[in-house]
């Protein structure tokens, strides 16, 4: 698999979006994470090295889950990183 087969396309919702700016809920506090869906054969290394080469940034951690709508990934970006700039660059605002 190439990654650039890894990211498919960010996914929008409400609670992606609150992710982003660190909104403060009980398990989203810190903030700066962004949210793709992905290949389903993809592991977290794949994605994160897939990421970092594409959006020249640093990956502090990823989590993925399977839903109906594929497979998800959330990735936050390490300290001196924002996930709204990467947001801003692939068109989700």
């Amino acid at each position: 698999m190439k990654q650039s087969d890894i990211l498919i396309r960010p996914f929008v919702s409400e609670k992606a979006m609150n992710m982003l700016n660190g909104t403060q809920t009980q398990d989203l506090k810190d903030g700066n994470k962004i949210q793709f869906i992905v290949h389903r054969d993809a592991d977290k290394a794949d994605i994160k090295a897939a990421f970092e080469d594409r959006f020249n940034v640093k990956v502090a951690k990823v989590w993925t889950r399977i839903q109906k709508d594929g497979k998800h990934a959330i990735i936050k970006l390490a300290p001196g990183f924002s996930a709204e700039d990467i947001a801003m660059r692939v068109g989700v605002f």
